[in-house]
């Protein structure tokens, strides 16, 4: 039989402060997101409130000598204010690990990341008001709503017709067929934005060709291209589908391609005049060019005025003082004493969020100096979190959560933080650092120059990348390609 042994261990392990946390939370959150935070807290907690800090003192009728704030005999047991917050509640959702150790500029699902805007109608808002004008029964009409439900951001509805007709009889208990569905979605169909509610690429193209009424034939001959000929299409072979339709005019075929190469793939994602695509960003941080001095400022939302309750202030002080306390005044003094250190945290977190904004937005201002000055992409040089973060001497993840879902506004635009982060690349013709940024600026101004009958290949835009004096393998020139969303050359040609 194995014996036992019993040892005595020491580690050394480190827990964030409900007062960390607290800031770290409010560290990372937008501008438009912070105004939510504080009106909730206002309402959970009656000894914070709106307004400037009043100019008295605290405790400024009590006796120097005296501390009730801090008196631990005056606390009740199990009432004080450590006891009160669960510091795992606030670690388990907490996303402390969420950050990139080595801080080597926004990744691409960095920049796929949505981010949190102020919008105005939805598409689904335009959606639902048009349906509203059919003569539809109750049934029809909420068939009509779960079908809008169903779009995706994009506007597909990728969701097969039975499973939504299965949620129907599940969730509202209203049973329909798939034929019925069909029927609804083809009214929906009609709706604007044109493509609305299709189910694949190519019933989108459709749904917006069969609207093109001004040039018939063109739009006849978009719509055979489309419906018969559509993966020869999606692979540029024009000539084939040219031979295959027997078009003989030349002309008409590359309007036709051309009318359907300007159709919106994500009819979703635009709503003109109703807001349900556009999305209003509100920056967190004001940059001026003021006459060659560039000038930083923090979006006023972000630094409410708030203080403490002053009636809460006193009834502690009053409460403190007073001897052979009954247990519901015990009671209310450990009540009062939680809101009034959880109103002074929540208070001193948002200053200092303040201070570490402007601390960040400081440095990344003065590393990129030359681009703020006039705005030309060329001039950022190459910038990674761990530069800012020994800047103002904080940890990465620090900068990692500034630099998140925030918005600078400039002279010549409103960009999200992570937009000034690339990784260098070296130069052979000047030995200097060259940002990845510039190098996919002057790719993509190659590519938009190249003739679009015979676009070049990857190879061919390496060896005009390195004439320039950029050292860069194909592999890279495919790489930032593909980040900024252009296909290969055999998509780009045109007839």
């Amino acid at each position: 039989m194995a014996s036992q042994k019993l040892g005595l261990h020491q580690t050394l392990s480190q827990k964030l402060s409900p007062q960390q946390i607290q800031f770290i939370k409010l560290l990372q959150i937008p501008t438009t997101e912070l105004l939510s935070r504080v009106e909730e807290e206002l309402e959970i907690n009656p000894a914070l409130e709106e307004g400037r800090e009043d100019p008295i003192q605290e405790n400024d009728s009590s006796d120097p000598d005296e501390k009730p704030f801090d008196d631990p005999d005056e606390v009740p047991e199990g009432e004080g204010i450590d006891d009160k917050i669960n510091i795992e509640d606030y670690l388990r959702d907490s996303d402390q690990a969420g950050y990139k150790l080595q801080g080597d500029g926004p990744s691409a699902d960095d920049e796929d990341r949505d981010v949190p805007v102020v919008s105005g109608t939805t598409i689904n808002d335009l959606l639902i008001q048009q349906l509203s004008f059919l003569p539809l029964s109750e049934k029809k009409m909420a068939i009509g709503m779960q079908l809008i439900g169903s779009i995706d951001n994009d506007g597909y509805i990728r969701r097969d017709l039975f499973s939504i007709a299965n949620d129907l009889a599940f969730s509202q208990n209203i049973d329909t067929t798939e034929e019925e569905l069909e029927d609804i979605l083809d009214m929906i169909q009609q709706f604007d934005p044109p493509g609305i509610a299709a189910r694949n690429l190519q019933e989108c193209l459709i749904l917006q060709l069969d609207r093109k009424r001004g040039n018939y034939e063109v739009a006849s001959l978009a719509i055979q291209i489309v419906e018969d000929h559509f993966e020869d299409f999606t692979k540029k072979h024009y000539e084939k589908i040219e031979k295959r339709l027997g078009v003989d005019d030349h002309d008409l075929m590359k309007d036709a391609i051309s009318m359907i190469t300007h159709l919106n793939p994500k009819p979703g994602e635009v709503s003109e005049g109703t807001g349900g695509g556009s999305q209003f960003i509100t920056p967190d941080f004001i940059l001026v060019n003021n006459s060659g001095k560039l000038e930083l400022s923090l979006n006023g939302q972000n630094a409410p005025e708030l203080k403490v309750n002053r009636t809460y202030r006193n009834m502690l002080e009053h409460l403190a003082k007073t001897t052979n306390k009954t247990k519901q005044e015990k009671e209310a003094l450990g009540f009062i004493k939680q809101k009034l250190d959880s109103a002074q945290w929540f208070i001193d977190a948002i200053r200092q969020r303040q201070q570490t904004l402007l601390r960040t937005m400081n440095a990344i201002v003065e590393f990129q100096y030359d681009y703020f000055l006039e705005g030309d992409e060329s001039k950022l040089k190459p910038m990674i979190l761990k530069d800012v973060a020994s800047t103002i001497e904080m940890d990465i993840s620090t900068v990692s959560r500034v630099t998140n879902s925030k918005f600078v506004q400039t002279d010549f635009g409103t960009f999200p933080l992570k937009y000034f982060f690339s990784e260098g690349i070296a130069s052979t013709t000047d030995g200097e650092d060259h940002s990845s940024r510039e190098v996919k600026s002057i790719l993509k101004e190659i590519i938009d120059r190249e003739e679009k009958e015979k676009p070049l290949s990857d190879e061919k835009l390496e060896e005009m990348l390195i004439a320039r004096g950029y050292q860069i393998a194909r592999r890279t020139v495919a790489k930032y390609r593909e980040q900024l969303n252009i296909p290969v050359a055999r998509l780009r040609k045109e007839i």
